[in-house]
């Protein structure tokens, strides 16, 4: 009339080592894809902070650069976190450094 309540078979003693080894093997997969994930996505992205990083210490008065924005000039003036670029004969604009995506080469502004 009732039912009787079912357990579960223990494994053996031999088989012990063994449930080690499975519960390794399956974080294996989980483990492969954030090591793919940081050689795909994440150190690319560093080397590039680097580099962005590296350009804005290094400009200079005169450098010719576009910005986020995508506005051309020549840096007139430069601060600790603003510079300031001349578009124009005259006319002269603040921005942050980190606004500033590329430097051209000399001369590509006339």
């Amino acid at each position: 009339m009732f039912i009787s309540s079912a357990f579960a078979q223990t494994a053996p003693a031999a088989a012990a080592g063994g449930d080690m080894t499975s519960s390794l093997m399956s974080m294996l997969p989980l483990v492969l894809m954030f090591v793919v994930l940081y050689f795909i996505m994440i150190r690319p992205q560093m080397k590039k902070q680097k580099e962005h990083r590296a350009m804005i210490d290094a400009l200079a008065k005169g450098d010719e650069v576009v910005t986020a924005g995508g506005m051309l000039g020549k840096v007139s003036s430069i601060s600790d976190s603003h510079i300031g670029l001349q578009i124009a004969n005259g006319v002269d604009v603040q921005m942050q450094r980190s606004a500033v995506v590329q430097v051209l080469p000399k001369g590509t502004i006339k």
